[in-house]
C-alpha cells in the first residue's frame, strides 16, 4: 500500500472529526469522563484492530487516550490509517 502524500492526509482530514496530523502521524486524542470509560474504549478499539490486524499507537494517560496511526511497515500514513480513523470514530462516537 502505498504512503499517501500530505495532500491527500490533507483533504482526508475533514472527514476524520478530531484527527490531526503531527509528526508524521494521524493523532486523535480523547478525555473520557472515566478512567475506565477510557479503557473500555481502547478494548473495544483493539478488537477491531485485531479484526483488520491494523493496530494504532495507543497512550492512556488516566482519563486521556491518544491513538495513533501510521504504517510502519510503508513508512508513512496510508489508507489502512485513514480508514481506521474512520472506524475509531464510529466505534468511540462522542464520549460523554
Amino acid at each position: 500500500m502505498a504512503v499517501l502524500s500530505d495532500e491527500q492526509v490533507d483533504a482526508a482530514l475533514p472527514e476524520l472529526e478530531g484527527w490531526e496530523r503531527a509528526g508524521g502521524v494521524l493523532r486523535r486524542s480523547i478525555k473520557f469522563p472515566s478512567f475506565m470509560a477510557g479503557i473500555d474504549a481502547v478494548r473495544r478499539v483493539a478488537e477491531h484492530a485485531e479484526e483488520k490486524n491494523h493496530h494504532p499507537d495507543i497512550d492512556i494517560r488516566w482519563r486521556t487516550v491518544t491513538f495513533a496511526l501510521v504504517t510502519h511497515s510503508e513508512g508513512g500514513i496510508t489508507q489502512n490509517d485513514i480508514g481506521m480513523a474512520r472506524d475509531i470514530n464510529g466505534i468511540i462516537g462522542t464520549p460523554s
